[in-house]
C-alpha cells in the first residue's frame, strides 16, 4: 500500500458526488479517506471488491433504541374508542418502565445491530429515559445515556446522543407517572447533567441537546437549554407538529402553533432538527425553509402511528432540508424510509415522482439518498454523510447480483437501490476504515440477539 497504514478497496461502482464512478479505487489512512485514484497500480493495490458497488453510510437522525423492545405488540386494537399515538403511548411507557439499566444496553445493542446491517453507521439517539422507575435520580444522571452510548460503542456505531428534556405532561395537566424516567424538572439541571455527559463519551460519540417538545416543556426552559446547546456548538432536535393535538395544546398555552412559537423566539436556525413537522401550514414551512432547518421525517414509523405525511413537497419549495430517522424502530430500514417519503405524497396527490428535482432518470432517487447521507451527517453535525477526501471512511456495499437490485445498469443503479433494494443486498459495513458488517453479519450477532431475546421473554414471556 502506498502510505503507512493505508488501506484500499476497489469496487465495481463507487458513489461519489451524486453519481457512480467506474474504474476508481478509494483509499483511507487511520480510518479517513486520502485519495480516490483511477492509476492502473492503485487499482491493483486496493482490496479487490468484485461485483460490488460502495455507499457512503447512511445517517438515522432519529431513533428511540428502547422502542425496540414494543415491536409487534402494540398491533391489536385496545379498548380504546380510537386507537392513536396517544393510545399507543401507554404500551410504550409500560416498557420503558420495566427496563434495567442493563436492559436498556441490550435492547440498545439490538436496535443498533439492525441499523448497521441496513447500512446505517450513524446514529442519532433521542435518549429521554433518565431516572430510576420510581422518578428518583440514579447517582451518575447519566447512567443510561452512557449505557446506550456503551451499546453503540461496543457494535462499531457512531452515535449523536440527543439528550432530550422532558418536564411536564402537558400545559395544565397532572404528572403522568408513565412519564417518571423521562422528567428533569429545570433547565439549570438538564445543562449540568448534559455538560458531566459531554465529559464522558468515547471519541466515537458526541451529545446533541433535544427539547423534546412544545407541549413537554415551558417555552422559557426551551429558549435556556437551545441558547446553551448553541453556545457550546451542539445540534439542536425537537418533535415538531407531530400530532393535531400537539397544536391545540400550543395555541391553547401560547395562541399560535407550535413552528410559528419557535419562530418567533429565534429557536429556527440552521443547526435545528424539527422532528416529523407533520401538522405544518405553508407560513410554518416558509419558517423552516429560511432558517435553513432539517426536517427529520420518520415514514414508517409515522404510518405505524397514524401520525399521517410528512408534506415533504411543501417544505422542500420552502427550501427546508430533508433527513431520515427510524424513530420507533417498529422496522429499521432508512432505504424503506426514504422511499415512502415520496410514495406517501403519492397517495396524498395521485400523481409520480413528486420530489423530483429535474426530468434526469436517477434525479429523484439522488435526491432521496442525499437526505439520508449527507443530510442526516448535517442535522447530527456529524463527520460523515459522504466519500471524499478528510471524511471518514465509513460506508457500506451491496451487491450486485442481489435479486432485489440484479440487472441493473449503471444509470439506473441507484434508483433501483433506493427504490427497490433490500437488506439482503447490503453486505459489507465499514466505519472509519474499519470492517463492522462482513458479507451480512456482525462478529456478536448471535450474542446480542439472544440477550435481546432474553430481555424480551422477561418483559414479555
Amino acid at each position: 500500500m502506498n502510505g503507512e497504514g493505508e488501506i484500499g478497496w476497489a469496487p465495481d461502482f463507487i458513489y461519489i458526488d451524486g453519481k457512480f464512478e467506474a474504474g476508481m479505487a478509494m483509499f483511507a489512512t487511520d480510518g479517513v479517506i486520502t485519495r480516490l485514484s483511477r492509476a492502473p497500480e492503485d487499482l491493483r493495490k486496493a482490496r479487490k471488491l468484485g461485483n460490488r458497488a460502495i455507499l457512503p453510510g447512511l445517517v438515522n437522525v432519529h431513533s428511540h433504541s428502547f422502542q425496540r423492545t414494543i415491536r409487534g405488540r402494540t398491533e391489536h386494537r385496545t379498548s380504546a374508542d380510537r386507537d392513536t399515538f396517544w393510545t399507543w403511548r401507554e404500551a410504550m411507557y409500560s416498557a420503558a418502565n420495566r427496563l434495567t439499566p442493563e436492559d436498556v444496553y441490550h435492547v440498545a445493542r439490538m436496535a443498533f445491530l439492525e441499523m448497521l446491517l441496513s447500512g446505517v453507521t450513524t446514529v442519532g439517539e433521542f435518549h429521554y429515559l433518565h431516572n430510576a422507575p420510581d422518578a428518583s435520580r440514579y447517582e451518575n444522571p447519566n447512567l443510561l445515556a452512557l449505557e446506550v452510548v456503551r451499546a453503540a460503542t461496543e457494535v462499531g456505531l457512531r452515535i449523536a446522543l440527543l439528550r432530550t428534556a422532558y418536564a411536564r405532561a402537558g400545559w395544565k395537566q397532572r404528572a403522568n407517572p408513565g412519564q417518571a424516567r423521562f422528567i428533569t424538572t429545570d433547565a439549570e439541571t438538564f445543562i449540568s447533567d448534559t455538560e458531566a455527559l459531554r465529559a464522558s463519551v468515547p471519541a466515537s460519540a458526541w451529545v446533541g441537546v433535544a427539547p423534546h417538545s412544545v407541549r413537554a416543556l415551558p417555552l422559557e426552559y426551551v429558549v435556556l437549554i437551545s441558547e446553551y446547546a448553541r453556545s457550546n456548538g451542539l445540534c439542536v432536535h425537537m418533535h415538531v407538529a407531530e400530532q393535531p393535538g400537539e397544536i391545540a395544546q400550543c395555541l391553547a398555552e401560547h395562541g399560535c402553533r407550535p413552528v410559528q412559537l419557535l419562530e418567533s423566539r429565534g429557536i429556527l436556525k440552521d443547526d435545528f432538527t424539527g422532528i416529523h413537522a407533520i401538522h405544518i401550514t405553508e407560513e410554518e414551512a416558509g419558517y423552516l425553509g429560511e432558517a435553513r432547518s432539517h426536517v427529520c421525517a420518520c415514514p414508517t414509523s409515522e404510518r405505524n402511528l397514524g401520525d399521517g405525511a410528512v408534506p415533504a413537497d411543501k417544505l422542500a419549495a420552502a427550501g427546508a432540508r430533508m433527513c431520515f430517522g427510524s424513530d420507533s424502530n417498529v422496522q429499521i430500514d432508512l432505504l424503506e424510509d426514504a422511499r415512502e417519503l415520496e410514495y406517501h405524497l403519492r397517495m396524498e396527490k395521485l400523481e409520480r415522482a413528486v420530489l423530483a428535482s429535474s426530468p434526469q432518470r436517477a434525479a429523484l432517487a439522488a435526491r432521496l439518498f442525499d437526505a439520508a447521507t449527507v443530510g442526516g451527517a448535517e442535522a447530527l453535525k456529524g463527520p460523515s454523510g459522504s466519500l471524499e477526501v478528510g471524511k471518514p471512511a465509513d460506508f457500506f456495499t451491496v451487491d450486485l447480483a442481489d435479486p432485489s437490485i440484479a440487472g441493473a445498469e449503471h444509470e439506473s443503479l441507484l434508483t433501483n437501490i433506493v427504490f427497490s433494494g433490500e437488506r439482503t443486498a447490503m453486505r459489507d459495513v465499514y466505519i472509519g476504515g474499519k470492517q463492522i458488517i462482513e458479507d451480512g453479519e456482525h462478529h456478536l450477532q448471535n450474542e446480542i440477539v439472544r440477550d435481546f431475546a432474553q430481555v424480551q421473554q422477561r418483559l414479555w414471556g
